[in-house]
């Protein structure tokens, strides 16, 4: 008899552990988070073309929370950098140490907004069809776009934060500037609030210049993508990354050479048409001279080993000073920094983020 019941009962406590998996599983997703698409319709780009519909993609998390006034009060802006999506900030390190019960952006409190910027991910871009005749936008148009999901999408008239890493961080910068009263707090990470010139500007013509050199680009009217400026997409991951970590990953000669093959395959599932537009689109940054019109709470962190963002440059100890509420913070090497890709690494900087969301961000310094 017992020996007929067990091979029953290992099949039933089988069964409940499935069972228990698979709602442990549904229980770690956030209910909350939507995916959706907003059309802007007639969106004149800066450079004069007007686009019937435009895309942009986006993720929201949390609930929105409304005022007296029927205006949704709890809403954050989070923007990605050149060659992501939103998709970066829905990594589980992100979801960990940003969004879960307790943490600075937890999702019971805040409504999360992260657009995919325009010409990247699920929105409008030149590999839609368009090729280059799609508008050669800048980042006035990427961050206009996002204006409209938010105000005539979303009726979000009002910012608790507006963070941004990289590319999103300068976007931060204008933000601040285009909308000074719609954020209480702006949080730019790697970047810093100058026009493209020098060494940010020479790697980044190094990759426009490999694509419009390529034979197989034809103007971007291609019929197989080009391949041959994948090669110099390397110089990417030179220039973002961290010495040490990059040692640690890549310890001899045959591990080198794995990932830099990696880095050169990974490149060749982007579009070419797309990833010109990416580069070429800060033709238009330069919030330097009007610093002074942003009004929210400003924290600019920057990381010492970010060779893109120079810290010895002097830039942030010249200009933060314009900024009436500004602050920032230069980040030591350490074995837990990655240099630009730092900003993927939210357990680093976060502290900074809690100080701003509790509107004690601190002084000056390093």
């Amino acid at each position: 008899m017992f020996r007929s019941i067990l091979p029953r009962l290992a099949v039933l406590i089988a069964l409940a552990q499935v069972f228990t998996n698979a709602c442990a599983a549904a229980d770690s997703s956030d209910p909350t988070e939507h995916a959706a698409d907003f059309i802007a319709h007639d969106f004149r780009f800066s450079e004069g073309t007007v686009f019937p519909e435009l895309r942009i993609h986006y993720v929201t998390l949390g609930t929105p929370q409304r005022d007296a006034h029927g205006d949704i009060a709890n809403a954050v802006l989070l923007l990605h950098g050149t060659t992501g999506t939103g998709k970066a900030f829905l990594t589980p390190l992100m979801r960990k140490e940003l969004f879960a019960a307790g943490e600075p952006l937890d999702t019971r409190r805040y409504f999360i907004v992260i657009p995919d910027g325009l010409g990247r991910g699920g929105s409008s871009k030149p590999s839609d069809g368009m090729r280059t005749k799609f508008p050669h936008y800048g980042y006035g148009d990427v961050v206009e776009a996002d204006h409209r999901l938010l105000v005539d999408g979303l009726r979000v008239r009002h910012l608790k934060l507006v963070l941004g890493t990289s590319m999103g961080g300068m976007q931060t910068w204008m933000w601040g500037e285009r909308y000074p009263g719609m954020a209480d707090a702006l949080m730019p990470i790697a970047s810093q609030p100058i026009a493209m010139a020098g060494r940010n500007w020479l790697w980044r013509q190094m990759i426009v210049g490999a694509i419009r050199s390529d034979p197989g680009w034809q103007d971007g009217n291609y019929t197989a993508p080009p391949t041959q400026w994948t090669r110099v997409m390397p110089v990417f991951t030179l220039i973002t990354g961290n010495a040490a970590r990059m040692q640690e990953q890549a310890p001899d000669r045959a591990a080198a050479t794995r990932l830099t093959e990696s880095i050169v395959t990974d490149a060749a599932r982007s579009d070419p048409n797309d990833v010109l537009y990416w580069f070429e689109s800060s033709w238009d940054y330069d919030p330097e001279p009007n610093l002074g019109a942003i009004r929210g709470r400003l924290f600019a962190i920057n990381f010492a080993d970010d060779l893109i963002n120079a810290t010895d440059l002097g830039v942030m100890q010249r200009l933060i000073g314009k900024v009436p509420q500004g602050r920032y913070v230069e980040m030591p090497e350490t074995a837990q920094s990655y240099g630009h890709q730092t900003l993927a690494h939210p357990e680093v900087w976060k502290p900074y983020l809690i100080q701003l969301m509790n509107g004690t961000n601190g002084t000056n310094g390093t």
